[in-house]
């Protein structure tokens, strides 16, 4: 079941994840593709784009296509990208009879919740990449550093305002899942409504990734990304 956040709440997604928290780590994926594929980068295809938060900073310097299982979430990225191309797809199966200079695979990646989905994943974004790109994967936490956490989230809209809990766990540790329970109170006006939204995602170690992006056919190292506050994560940056 596709999660409320990308369908039915999805005219609050801003007020979720505001576009302009995504411009450092784009800056790092476009100078990470700028300094690795061969000739230069023109083309970019990102699985997974969502709303289009991060497509929004890199479509100033890439030709992005961009694909998403949800069409409520292309909708919203049609808005504030409207000169990319969007097409709904599944990550796993894609196939455009085309390659692309890079290829970006955003925190959808967390969506696949096996090994045998991961490297699906990992297979389209391969016959995607041309001979000489590169691609990125950026999972959002790794078998070793998962820990329960929880953090608030707050926004504000003319007459909208967000207020909400995200607590991620984990209820089962011997497989390969976790879960985001997303608690939001959501006032238009002087009308006020709780939901709650939860998000089953996938959960890795780091040597499962080296080994699913390699079987894939991809060279892999790690990329340093800004996640805010001075701090920062490992990424894969893949070349082909």
């Amino acid at each position: 079941m596709q999660p409320l956040l990308y369908g039915e709440l999805v005219p609050w997604y801003h007020l979720v994840d505001p576009p302009e928290d995504h411009e450092d780590e784009a800056r790092c994926f476009q100078a990470a593709f700028e300094r690795v594929v061969t000739s230069r980068a023109e083309t970019l295809l990102e699985l997974g784009a969502g709303a289009g938060n991060t497509a929004r900073f890199l479509k100033q310097r890439f030709r992005c296509t961009l694909t998403d299982l949800s069409t409520d979430m292309l909708a919203l990225s049609r808005e504030q990208n409207p000169d990319c191309e969007h097409i709904v797809a599944d990550m796993r199966t894609l196939r455009l009879e085309r390659t692309f200079d890079a290829v970006l695979v955003h925190d959808a990646i967390m969506y696949m919740l096996t090994e045998e989905d991961l490297l699906a994943a990992a297979r389209t974004t391969f016959v995607h990449t041309r001979p000489g790109g590169a691609a990125i994967f950026a999972p959002d936490c790794y078998r070793e550093t998962f820990e329960d956490d929880s953090e608030t989230v707050t926004g504000d809209d003319g007459d909208r305002s967000l207020r909400g809990l995200m607590w991620s766990w984990d209820p089962h540790p011997e497989d390969t899942t976790f879960v985001t329970e997303y608690a939001f109170l959501l006032r238009q006006g002087d009308t006020v409504r709780a939901v709650h939204d939860r998000h089953v995602e996938g959960l890795f170690s780091r040597d499962t990734w080296r080994r699913v992006l390699t079987e894939a056919g991809f060279r892999v190292e790690t990329l340093q990304r800004p996640i805010g506050d001075g701090a920062f994560d490992d990424i894969f940056l893949c070349r082909r």
